[in-house]
């Protein structure tokens, strides 16, 4: 009866309330993360056969037949997955998926005895994260993708009750710097799907290169889509034409590309959360259709340096209707309910040289280039709700004043959150002191490849908490979670972006799953070296 007693618990959106209960410390036999709310070590050991039966609820049917691919490739079993319309125990040595309604979506327990597996769950995103816990139980070449003879694949007894902290955990990732291939993506997103994340944040436009196909606007993607030559090195004011590598760099999703990626995800627990940048940042749409500047008297070309361009969308009626055309494309594309629109850095020089923007703002009967941006950006906030989505941006959709649907993604530390948070609107924390991972992971830069520059080592990310102390209880259930940020101006290939990413993202992952009160970084660091294990064998570059 341990586990109904905490039924009520995991039902919640969080599961900050278990942290008054004294808990069994974790051996290096359990080596789970995120660390669970509660995990009891018990004896014996579960074999995994051939012969393993997966009895699945007819919810969770393809739940198990994705684990049953996972474990194929390594152990080379062909595991039969039965559909089972009953709650009823596992026949011997099966593993048992049972729908369970009182538990929380992403909720689950799990217990594992020498005679079979139980996973308990509402919902498939509770199933996934009990298999999920199960394989770091069983021996770290589970993860490999090629078959490992003789190997014994058991996992040790365990009671593990479970649920996550906050609704979103995720990750950014910026593909308009240096563009990453689909495969790439995939990968990315099965990692995330290991650590129980289920955010991903795909960066889709920039200055530097528009990497999404939208079929009434081709012109983005044919000339937006390839930057001449890239610079090399740290970013410099005035760069000579020796500080360029000279070659071109292209490369943008299909529609059919996205919706593969966006399935993928789905089938991983993970919402695909595209962002399209608007006003600023927005340099190479200008290029490809000149009209939407706000200086028609320049070519700008697609951007082949880093830092933030002048070049920021003119905010006419035309603009506004080209940006939800492209929109309508995105929202047909991306399921899920946020829709990312950017807003950051969109610097205002060219409104205020504009003779007719400043004309338009006094039109409007706004006060200055702050409040016609946010005019812009109510646009989009009115045209996404009106369309049953929500829109993000980050904290710079404060200024001016915010929309009224809108959720804010908190990067200039913790205060545009705070803001947010107190306004009544939503928050995904994101701050650059504890989650952007294109800083360095060492004071000695000399040691690292090139970064953006700042420091963000593990133990930081670690200690990161997501709700800060200023906010009342109510303001705080407006903290929607948190997620890392992977810009890319100087990560040029995937393996660069692992490295960075990795092991902070393992880090953040116990961040945002785990009870506040199950945190302990002496513990943590006492589990990473198998979890570290578990990387090598899915070929990740992690810093070692």
């Amino acid at each position: 009866m341990h586990h109904l007693i905490l039924a009520a618990l995991l039902a919640l959106p969080t599961a900050e309330a278990a942290t008054t209960r004294a808990l069994p410390a974790d051996s290096s036999t359990y080596a789970i993360i995120p660390r669970p709310v509660v995990l009891t070590p018990k004896s014996g050991a579960f074999t995994l056969t051939a012969r393993t039966v997966v009895h699945a609820d007819p919810a969770f049917t393809g739940v198990a037949r994705r684990f049953a691919r996972d474990v194929a490739n390594p152990t080379g079993f062909d595991l039969t997955v039965v559909r089972r319309a009953t709650a009823g125990s596992a026949a011997a040595g099966g593993i048992a998926l049972i729908r369970t309604p009182a538990l929380g979506p992403e909720a689950y327990t799990l217990d594992v005895t020498p005679t079979g597996v139980v996973i308990k769950a509402s919902a498939p995103a509770g199933a996934f994260y009990g298999l999920e816990t199960l394989k770091q139980l069983l021996p770290v070449a589970i993860y490999r993708e090629a078959p490992l003879g003789n190997t014994v694949w058991r996992a040790a007894a365990v009671h593990v009750e479970d649920a996550p902290r906050f609704t979103w955990r995720g990750s950014h990732l910026d593909v308009a710097r240096h563009f990453e291939s689909k495969e790439f993506v995939k990968k990315y997103i099965d990692l995330l799907a290991r650590h129980k994340m289920n955010r991903f944040h795909w960066h889709l436009t920039e200055d530097q290169g528009w990497r999404i196909e939208i079929k009434k606007y081709p012109l983005l993607t044919e000339l937006g889509s390839c930057r001449e030559q890239t610079l090399v090195g740290p970013y410099i004011t005035n760069p000579k034409p020796s500080n360029f590598d000279g070659k071109r760099h292209c490369g943008f999703y299909t529609q059919d590309d996205i919706r593969e990626v966006v399935a993928y995800a789905a089938e991983r627990m993970i919402t695909v959360v595209p962002e399209i940048e608007m006003p600023g940042h927005s340099q190479a749409a200008i290029h490809a259709y000149p009209r939407l500047s706000s200086r028609p008297d320049s070519s700008p070309g697609v951007l082949q340096v880093w830092g933030v361009s002048d070049f920021i969308l003119n905010p006419t009626d035309s603009t506004v209707a080209f940006m939800q055309d492209v929109l309508t494309e995105v929202l047909a594309l991306f399921p899920g309910p946020f829709i990312h629109i950017g807003g950051d850095e969109a610097g205002k020089a060219q409104w205020k040289a504009n003779p007719e923007i400043q004309a338009r703002i006094k039109a409007l009967g706004l006060k200055d280039e702050h409040e016609m941006q946010s005019w812009f950006i109510r646009q989009m906030d009115t045209f996404l709700t009106a369309r049953g989505r929500r829109m993000i941006g980050w904290d710079e959709i404060l200024e001016g004043g915010l929309a009224e649907n809108a959720t804010v993604m908190s990067w200039r530390g913790m205060a545009g959150g705070i803001a947010a948070a107190k306004a009544n609107h939503d928050v995904v924390m994101a701050p650059g002191s504890h989650t952007y991972f294109d800083h360095y992971q060492s004071r000695d830069k000399t040691k690292e490849p090139l970064a953006i520059g700042g420091f963000t080592p593990i133990d930081s990310v670690y200690a990161f908490e997501p709700v800060p102390p200023q906010l009342t209880a109510d303001e705080a259930k407006h903290i929607l979670g948190a997620q890392a940020q992977l810009w890319a101006e100087y990560m040029p290939n995937a393996k660069h972006v692992e490295y960075m990413a990795y092991p902070r993202m393992v880090a953040l992952s116990e961040v945002l799953w785990s009870a506040k009160g199950r945190r302990d970084f002496t513990d943590f660091k006492g589990r990473l070296p198998t979890h570290l294990a578990r990387l090598d064998a899915l070929d990740v570059n992690y810093r070692k």
